[in-house]
């Protein structure tokens, strides 16, 4: 076997000067870009949609952008370099649930909604109870995937500055929460789709590029890269086959299932993936936009294989686990490994813009949901101004970035790509059967949307807490504590079924909303479009 030797070692970063001078003006370059496009941003709707003024391609590469999160990149790829075949189920999962929520959800919801998730779970149903369980559920769902963007970003700046002190990475992640939230209070939804739109571009071609080093290094022979990643594993070809983490017992293969519904159903209850067809002007360019995004999404996936096992052949399991952020930093060494530390410090900046970009249409999405649908719509019974609004908007921002950096920081040595996972769950569980039902079934009412989706988010909470990924192994979060009383990391497999279920037995049980031509007015707006400017008035 030809044995081929990496440029640098995989630990010496060199001088950090330089390394984080290249990070720093790429936030720099980037916040003008903010900045420029943000002082457009006055009425609402700019704020939350952009104003509906992106195209379809545009639209297509920012939705690439918001989706291919630090779960995407650090996630995939440091769970390949150390479970091989299992870590790659996830870009799997996320590929796969991209087109579930394409076939099922997307233009229904670009044609009824106007702002937010509840826009179109409240048409049909009684407003003030909709809108508040629709913004919890949107609150729990960003904040999970909040805490994993953070503790991603904690990770890359860790590796570029090679500090492994817990309280020094604690620092850094609080300051990239103050940086982050930065981002959302200046530039709004139009400063946000540009960063999403500049960073899929540079991310797709950052992977591309390593990939073709890769490729030229190991002569085009994939198998050869391969068998140096089992040789790296102590010879072990478990890497190259299925069960490797979730083959060892009869929970670890639930687990698996559980993790697969939670992937392929959760992306078509994210609220700020759905978000994103609001900021188009019409459904065909709605249609467009997916199309890119698409193209872009499955090429990305595609090619997080060839860096996974590229992680684990150049810079080897050892190295990745004791590194700042363990699996987290997969990415950023291999980077090192491949071309030396400036080319590291150029992919952690366009891994940090992946993480500005996702964490900012998160940060969005949840302030638009405060603000919009508990703020106006409830509190003020939708007599509050514009201004009001985006006020609201932007102190709801400043108390999630506390809040997910505090919880960044608890979860900083967890792979993202899991964190990620369990936001997934929330949003299958408690999100999915709302949307589903509220599209294709005539008889579904309030009942059953309050049920579904209370019970989708307290079921996944409980249950999420007391599983191994909180506590009772030395990968929790609470490695030292032991109240892990339910087997599973993921309850997908429970909690789902729940959510429907519960959405179901609240609709028989509770009484008709009395709403049928609310009911017929959303299925034409729906399935054609008609009507879609018009106000919604119950």
């Amino acid at each position: 076997m030809t044995h081929i030797i990496a440029t640098a070692a995989p630990t010496d970063t060199g001088n950090p000067i330089p390394n984080i001078a290249v990070f720093v003006a790429f936030i720099v370059v980037t916040m003008i870009i903010v900045m420029r496009v943000g002082r457009s941003t006055s009425k609402a709707t700019d704020f939350y949609t952009g104003g509906a003024s992106f195209s379809g391609r545009q639209n297509g590469l920012a939705i690439a952008g918001d989706y291919l999160s630090a779960a995407s990149f650090l996630g995939i790829v440091g769970a390949i370099a150390l479970t091989g075949y299992d870590g790659f189920l996830y870009a799997i999962g996320f590929f796969v649930a991209w087109l579930i929520a394409l076939l099922l959800v997307a233009e229904p919801l670009r044609n009824t909604g106007k702002f937010t998730m509840a826009d179109v779970l409240s048409f049909r149903l009684r407003q003030r109870p909709v809108r508040i369980a629709a913004a919890l559920a949107t609150l729990f769902v960003s904040l999970f995937y909040l805490i994993a963007q953070m503790a991603g970003a904690g990770a890359l700046v860790s590796v570029l500055l090679d500090i492994h002190e817990e309280a020094a990475q604690a620092l850094v992640i609080a300051v990239v929460g103050v940086i982050m939230t930065a981002y959302v209070l200046i530039g709004g939804m139009k400063g946000t789709t540009y960063v999403q739109m500049i960073k899929a571009v540079l991310l797709c071609s950052g992977v591309l590029i390593m990939t073709i080093i890769i490729l030229v290094m190991v002569r085009g022979n994939f198998s050869e890269l391969l068998s140096m990643a089992v040789e790296k594993h102590g010879g072990n070809t478990a890497i190259l086959e299925p069960g490797m983490k979730y083959g060892a017992t009869n929970y670890t293969k639930l687990d698996f299932i559980s993790l697969g519904l939670a992937l392929g159903l959760g992306v078509a209850g994210l609220p700020h993936v759905l978000m994103r067809f609001y900021t188009v002007p019409t459904a065909r360019e709605a249609r467009k936009s997916v199309t890119w995004a698409i193209v872009l999404i499955g090429g990305f996936y595609l090619l997080t294989l060839v860096l996974g096992y590229a992680a684990a052949a150049f810079v080897g399991p050892d190295v990745i686990k004791a590194a700042p952020g363990g699996a987290n930093a997969a990415a950023p060494l291999l980077a090192l490994s491949l071309a030396g530390p400036i080319f590291m410090a150029l992919i952690s900046a366009v891994a940090f813009a992946t993480v500005l970009a996702v964490v900012a249409g998160l940060a969005i999405t949840a302030s638009a949901s405060i603000a919009h649908d508990v703020y106006d719509a409830v509190l003020r019974d939708g007599k509050a101004t514009a201004e009001e609004q985006v006020r609201v908007s932007r102190i709801t921002v400043i108390v999630i970035g506390v809040v997910s950096t505090a919880l960044g920081i608890a979860a900083m040595h967890q792979n993202v790509g899991f964190v990620v996972s369990l936001a997934f769950c929330i949003a299958a569980s408690a999100n999915l059967p709302t949307i589903l039902f509220s599209l294709y079934w005539k008889r579904f009412n309030t009942t059953g949307a309050v049920a579904s989706m209370y019970t989708g988010i307290i079921a996944s909470l409980v249950l999420i807490i007391l599983s191994p990924a909180v506590s009772g192994t030395p990968t929790s979060v609470f490695p030292n504590a032991d109240f892990a009383v339910f087997p599973l990391t993921n309850p997908g497999l429970v909690t789902i079924p729940l959510g429907f279920l519960a959405a179901v037995v609240g609709t028989y049980l509770g009484r008709p909303d009395n709403l049928d031509h609310l009911q017929a007015e959303m299925e034409v707006r729906s399935l054609t479009g008609v009507g879609v400017e018009a106000p919604i008035e119950h």
